[in-house]
């Protein structure tokens, strides 16, 4: 159960790493990627933050999270300039892609009748006697 505080700190986290990576693609001309930020969640001691990002083009995805990783001590950097008003630490950052659309278009998809499994049979994983 996520506290006030972490849920607070969550969302200022939230917005100013929108801002360092939507500036850094700005920045270095690239074009054609989107990164979003679609969650922060903020360990009970403040001390880690998961950051879950939805990258479009999906292709692109794994070598842009690979980039981010690598250059994660520079984001914290710029990010404790940013909220060094509001925190005394910045937590460390643990980026990670948000999966949740493709389960949500997965779900979809089942209710619309495009992957039925009652009329392609195919589709149910078999089942596994113990």
């Amino acid at each position: 159960m996520e506290t006030n505080r972490q849920k607070k700190i969550g969302g200022v986290l939230q917005k100013d790493l929108v801002d360092i990576l939507q500036g850094e693609i700005r920045k270095n001309n690239i074009s054609n990627l989107v990164i979003s930020v679609s969650k922060v969640a903020v360990t009970s001691d403040l001390s880690v933050a998961n950051v879950h990002l939805s990258i479009f083009p999906q292709d692109k995805a794994a070598e842009t999270l690979a980039a981010i990783k690598t250059n994660t001590p520079l984001i914290k950097h710029d990010l404790a300039q940013r909220v060094k008003l509001q925190l005394r630490k910045v937590p460390n950052l643990i980026f990670r892609i948000d999966d949740s659309l493709d389960y949500i278009e997965k779900i979809d998809n089942a209710l619309a009748g495009k992957e039925n499994p009652i009329h392609n049979r195919e589709l149910l994983d078999k089942r596994k006697k113990s």
